[in-house]
């Protein structure tokens, strides 16, 4: 009997300490209202090479820059679907169409990271964390390898990430300027269309 209850306080124990240390852990785990709190959460992604989970720790204006960059290419390729010669639609359409079927922001954002390498560059540089200052809206983050990470506080309180921001917003830009065109080749295909199709038109110069 008193080798069956040791056995059974081992058994607990090897139950226990593993939960109390997970309670521990969560309880302890700083709040992504904070800068630290993002950090980590940003270093938890890398590790599971889980991009998508780094999206919501960016900054605002990363996070409209991707939603922007999905829907002016969708807008492009509905398009080049609607207007362009079907001769032309393959190679314009196999562009941009990873980023034309994205389902939000934060899928894009992924492409990006994989694109661009982005998850391999934290890997080499995060680290824990030496010292935080904070001024206002503004945070840098130090780790004890010396790299700086600065954040940004967004309108609900979360931290975000600002190293990607110039990147996407100029992705977005492009976007912009790549569907002003399309626009615009989409408009003279149609007109010429409506000009060969007019009543008394002729097809031959």
């Amino acid at each position: 009997m008193r080798r069956r209850n040791a056995i059974l306080l081992g058994l607990t124990g090897l139950v226990l300490i593993p939960l109390g240390r997970f309670g521990y852990g969560w309880i302890s785990y700083p709040s992504d209202r904070s800068p630290e709190g993002a950090y980590y959460r940003i270093v938890a992604s890398v590790n599971r090479r889980h991009p998508k989970g780094i999206f919501p720790y960016t900054e605002t204006a990363a996070q409209h820059a991707c939603f922007t960059i999905r829907d002016y290419r969708r807008q492009s390729q509905e398009r080049i679907l609607a207007s362009y010669p079907e001769a032309e639609r393959a190679v314009l359409l196999a562009v941009h169409v990873e980023e034309a079927d994205a389902p939000d922001g934060a899928d894009i954002f992924a492409i990006f990271a994989r694109r661009r390498g982005w998850l391999d560059a934290l890997r080499r540089d995060m680290s824990a964390i030496a010292q935080t200052t904070v001024g206002g809206d503004r945070a840098t983050l130090q780790t004890v390898r010396g790299t700086r990470y600065s954040f940004r506080r967004r309108e609900n309180g979360i931290w975000g990430l600002t190293q990607f921001t110039a990147a996407l917003v100029a992705e977005a830009e492009k976007a912009a300027r790549d569907a002003a065109m399309i626009e615009r080749a989409a408009a003279d295909y149609e007109r010429v269309r409506g000009s060969v199709g007019a009543p008394g038109a002729s097809a031959v110069p």
